[in-house]
């Protein structure tokens, strides 16, 4: 079996909650746990004490490597409305390595599953988007064939959240929502991205929960972006 080498959604002390870590911090837990690659995706500025547009500006000039590890930057930015309107500019949004646009509760209601999903697809329209995050959320229901749908047309990859499947997850119980975006991409042949969203350095790589729900739907590693940084760069590119 491969191993994971790399994960790119966490969160640091400029996230404004749930973590005091720094960079640095993360970047040394990534290296004890035998990480490649590091990504760093704090809150955007919607989020209660989410990073400020000056923070996500500052991380073109972040060390491409810490201790070892290679590093990207990017955002997880809140997607705001139907429209699927961000919480940073896209001459920002340009400037990171990525962006993941998520549904938080704080910044946008709960609404339909035709708004949840339009809000969802308007988002993917964006350019530098490139990973949708947590769209298992069970308060946000969504019509899944038509996200992956728009996930191939828009080239956008969806991510299975461990944080959502562990005991300690929020979002409700995610796993049928999640099988099924594992079986319709294990149908068409179009990979996932797991992420462990860990808000600190305890969760830094650890992906067991999405690996474990991955491998009830007979996913196949090929269509597990964790296994190949050739692959997620190429994808990002």
């Amino acid at each position: 079996m491969s191993s994971i080498i790399f994960d790119i959604h966490t969160h640091t002390i400029a996230s404004g909650h749930g973590s005091a870590a720094t960079i640095t911090d993360m970047a040394k837990t990534a290296f004890v746990r035998g990480l490649k690659l590091l990504g760093i995706s704090d809150h955007g500025p919607a989020t209660p004490g989410g990073g400020k547009p000056s923070y996500f500006r500052s991380l073109a000039n972040a060390p491409r490597m810490r201790l070892g590890v290679e590093m990207l930057y990017g955002a997880e930015v809140n997607i705001l409305d139907d429209q699927g309107t961000l919480d940073l500019e896209d001459e920002i949004l340009a400037r990171l390595d990525y962006v993941i646009a998520s549904i938080h509760k704080p910044v946008k209601k709960p609404g339909t599953i035709d708004e949840n999903t339009a809000a969802y697809i308007a988002a993917m329209k964006n350019p530098y988007v490139r990973i949708i995050g947590h769209c298992d959320d069970v308060k946000y229901p969504v019509d899944y064939p038509a996200i992956v749908q728009a996930a191939m047309e828009n080239r956008v990859l969806l991510e299975i959240n461990s944080s959502s499947l562990s005991p300690e997850g929020y979002r409700g119980d995610t796993r049928f929502n999640d099988l099924m975006i594992l079986n319709l991409c294990r149908h068409y042949d179009y990979p996932v991205i797991l992420s462990s969203d860990s808000h600190g350095t305890e969760h830094v790589g650890d992906l067991s929960c999405a690996l474990e729900l991955a491998r009830t739907a007979d996913l196949p590693d090929k269509l597990i972006m964790n296994y190949s940084l050739r692959d997620l760069k190429c994808f990002l590119a």
